[in-house]
């Protein structure tokens, strides 16, 4: 009798494994409706229901949770406790609590509600609250009115915008969470092994005292959520010469070191590739110092074969087991043949990378040509087919980011009549860019690295890939990529104004300052650096002290 663990097949469920190994807990997988009368705790819509159904473990679980047995699920995991979700209404949850996931609204918020967020002990108001990391589209909305006997369950609540929705439930055994407390850095790791360590007789009697937990108040809203700015470091990784997985910083693809002039070394082959540190050594540092996720960017040329791709794959199982904050995995995600001629889907490589660690998978190129093939049908949503939408359907869509490399395209406005004049960017005379000054651009989206333009704008593209179910949008900006003068705020604005998933920053970053203006002028939800962390010039830390001096809400609490 033990501890064992339910994959419903439609998530990140590795990382709760590498969780539980880190915290010292052993545990075994569910496998056959068998296994469930050897479990003593277990811990895990549509996707996630059909997947349990197909098992034929949906019907043993709702008889595992209803016989008082210890059950903690995540995320899916909780949802599936409740009768039905608005994400698939044509399928049921086991109806352990008695009301339905709707989906958030957006009138004031971006949707899906990602980053980290506080969850409010119900009754206990005097507690400080812990920040986790939620990312989700759909919640149980709190309301003791409207849904007492489903607000019986909740144990914590957390609002976003207008908006008040259980954040986990907890009752005699069974106890889940909206958030992602194995993403959640020290706090979740804790809350984790509390709860396993903490015996059944213990749990049953703490939730049992109806004056604590079963007739949770009327909260007043606040103000403002608290939902934190995230920092999030980036590392373009790559082999080197040896067939080592580096982190390397160029502009676009150009990674080597400047032969010295005179030098004997092959021309044709430039310097060696620029070697800021190890992919995995970088990534756990940096989780140490307070990131608030990590970016692996794939650029070597497995890309193009990326379930062939076993260095990669085992930086992301590395780094996976070391870094308890959200990882995105980027670089070939898209329909690939491999070398013997053998074809691989978008989802399959996805999948992939979700099976070693990943969190969340960046598309770039592929998604420019699947907006530009929406626009071109004429039609609202796409056909099912792009790498987008099938790894959105299976995964939900904030596993999603769409990375975006739009370049400015100067135009003079005395005679400009082109498409795209409601998305004109006018530099001001104070222009970090001198070059800027006076003139006037809107953006293009490019592919390959920035090596192409296309004619489609970046407005056009986000609108696009919103459409075809992207949660996040990754905006670069080729112009200030290296340059150290700041974020672009006028693209980052244009982005913001088109679309409601969150946007992320990126490009320009040289000092910590910089950080705090993006926030403060784009209104975006995250922002991103890479060179100025590789290289030392400034810390997460002295980042997040400077955003917090400036009244910007950053999560402080470190591994």
């Amino acid at each position: 009798m033990g501890l064992f663990l339910l994959d419903y097949g439609a998530g990140n469920v590795q990382s709760l494994a590498n969780s539980l190994s880190k915290l010292g807990h052993t545990f075994e997988w569910i496998l056959s409706p068998a296994d469930f009368h050897k479990a003593t705790a277990i811990g895990a819509f549509e996707t996630a229901v059909e997947n349990l159904k197909k098992k034929g473990l949906l019907e043993p679980l709702k008889e595992y949770v209803q016989s008082g047995k210890p059950y903690f699920g995540i995320c899916i995991g909780m949802q599936v406790l409740f009768q039905s979700s608005e994400e698939s209404p044509n399928f049921y949850g086991l109806g352990i609590v008695p009301t339905t996931i709707d989906l958030f609204d957006n009138l004031d918020k971006t949707v899906p509600h990602m980053g980290w967020n506080s969850a409010d002990l119900v009754q206990t108001q005097d507690v400080e609250p812990a920040f986790y990391y939620f990312v989700h589209s759909y919640c149980a909305k709190y309301s003791p009115t409207d849904r007492p006997d489903a607000a019986s369950w909740a144990y914590t609540t957390t609002q976003y915008g207008g908006e008040i929705f259980i954040s986990s439930v907890r009752k005699g055994n069974v106890f889940g969470t909206q958030f992602h407390p194995e993403k959640s850095g020290a706090a979740g790791l804790a809350l984790i092994d509390n709860w396993l360590r903490t015996s059944e007789v213990e749990r049953s009697a703490a939730i049992s005292k109806p004056e604590t937990f079963r007739t949770p108040p009327t909260l007043s809203l606040r103000l403002k959520d608290n939902l934190s700015k995230r920092i999030i470091a980036c590392m373009d990784v790559r082999s080197d010469d040896d067939g080592n997985m580096v982190v390397t910083k160029g502009d676009q693809y150009d990674v080597r070191e400047k032969v010295p002039s005179g030098s004997s070394m092959q021309i044709k082959i430039g310097g060696a590739v620029r070697n800021l540190g190890k992919p995995v050594t970088l990534a756990s540092k940096y989780y140490a110092a307070g990131a608030d996720e990590i970016c692996l960017l794939n650029i070597t040329s497995f890309r193009h074969s990326p379930l062939q791709d076993q260095p990669m794959l085992a930086v992301v199982r590395a780094a996976a087991e070391c870094v308890f904050v959200p990882l995105t995995i980027g670089g070939g995600i898209k329909d690939t043949v491999d070398p013997d001629g053998t074809k691989r889907s978008a989802l399959e490589v996805a999948s992939a990378y979700f099976r070693a660690g990943a969190d969340k998978v960046s598309i770039g190129s592929d998604a420019v040509y699947a907006a530009e093939k929406l626009l071109a049908s004429g039609q609202t949503h796409g056909d099912g087919t792009s790498s987008i939408e099938t790894i959105a359907h299976a995964y939900g869509r904030q596993a999603v980011v769409v990375s975006v490399d739009p370049r400015r395209v100067y135009v003079d406005t005395a005679t400009y009549d082109g498409p795209h004049q409601d998305e004109l960017v006018h530099g001001s005379p104070e222009s970090a860019l001198e070059s800027d000054r006076g003139r006037t651009w809107w953006y293009a989206c490019t592919v390959s690295g920035g090596r192409e333009t296309r004619s489609i704008s970046v407005c056009q593209l986000a609108c696009a890939v919103e459409a075809l179910g992207a949660g996040e949008i990754l905006v670069n900006s080729i112009d200030r990529d290296g340059t150290g003068l700041g974020f672009d705020a006028g693209l980052l604005r244009l982005v913001k104004g088109c679309v409601k998933v969150p946007v992320v920053a990126s490009s320009g970053a040289g000092s910590k300052e910089h950080f705090v203006e993006v926030f403060e002028q784009t209104g975006v939800e995250a922002a991103l650096a890479a060179g100025i962390f590789h290289r030392g010039e400034v810390d997460i830390g002295e980042v997040k002290e400077c955003l917090t001096r400036n009244n910007v809400k950053v999560r402080t609490h470190v591994a």
